[in-house]
């Protein structure tokens, strides 16, 4: 086995592993940050995403998932990234409020009962810090996804908010969880409001 084939093969043992681990200690939590975006739907209610870096890409495949379909063909959900409008995004940052990049668009748009989800692969953002707040001074539920355990963004979260933290992993390893914890939520959501 060449030197690349031995470090590739590592890798995948390593990614199993973190499977594994991740899907001994997080199963109830999903299932929980689940009913909750079931239960703020069913309300007619929104989810709101939001993330920095690779983790937007996450948060953009959420909400794709809910706006169009997941596996099967049913009705759209409302579900918007705030990372997706590159427009607005460079405008708030253009007036040097970086901070205020997500928590601006939430105040604007959030309303009591939608849903915030969070999806961070760092734990330390301030931006999402702030969205975080804005949501609850919105009466806003928040879900948090994230690569690393007990973070100042967890130290935020309220009785109903809910929080899927793996073991502290580094993101290019949490990145390939995360997608399945997303996949996971997808599935249980569509399950939830439309059988199958």
């Amino acid at each position: 086995m060449s030197d690349s084939e031995n470090i590739i093969s590592q890798w995948f043992a390593a990614h199993m592993e973190h499977t594994a681990e991740v899907a001994s200690s997080t199963t109830a939590d999903i299932s929980r940050a689940a009913e909750a975006i079931v239960q703020a739907l069913l309300l007619d209610s929104k989810v709101i995403a939001c993330a920095n870096g690779n983790a937007n890409v996450l948060a953009q495949y959420f909400c794709t998932a809910l706006l169009n379909r997941y596996e099967h063909d049913r009705p759209a959900l409302p579900a918007i990234n705030l990372g997706a409008d590159g427009t607005t995004y460079s405008a708030i940052c253009r007036d040097n409020r970086f901070n205020d990049t997500f928590s601006r668009q939430v105040r604007a748009i959030g309303k009591a009962n939608d849903i915030l989800l969070v999806v961070v692969d760092d734990g330390h953002k301030a931006n999402l810090i702030q969205a975080i707040q804005a949501a609850h001074d919105r009466e806003m539920k928040v879900v948090v996804l994230s690569a690393k355990e007990k973070t100042d963004i967890t130290s935020l979260l309220h009785g109903d908010d809910h929080e899927v933290a793996l073991p502290n992993l580094e993101p290019s390893q949490a990145g390939p969880l995360m997608l399945v914890i997303i996949n996971a939520l997808c599935g249980l959501i569509d399950r939830k409001l439309f059988g199958g």
